[in-house]
């Protein structure tokens, strides 16, 4: 059961202002959503397989095709500096 102190220190760590007025009923929220929490834990879940995700969905995947045209010479002709194909860079770790 989390005190008035320890919302106020839980407010402050979490940089957000709460009003004195307010500080109980955030405390009864924590103190229910901690409670869940704890009522989640007891739950005995050996057997269950974990899951990625809630539902079984499956990803669509598009095909593997190529649409642009191959640009590689003109892109080549305008860099600064290429050499056997590859482009050259400036070292800037040494």
């Amino acid at each position: 059961m989390l005190s008035l102190e320890q919302v106020r220190a839980i407010a402050h760590l979490a940089r957000i202002e709460v009003a004195e007025a307010e500080e109980a009923a955030l405390a009864a929220q924590l103190n229910g959503i901690l409670a869940m929490v704890e009522q989640m834990q007891g739950v005995d879940t050996r057997g269950v397989e974990p899951m990625s995700h809630p539902q079984e969905v499956r990803q669509r995947m598009r095909e593997d095709l190529v649409t642009e045209v191959d640009q590689r010479e003109l892109f080549q002709s305008i860099a600064p500096q290429v050499e056997d194909g590859l482009y050259l860079v400036p070292q800037v770790i040494e």
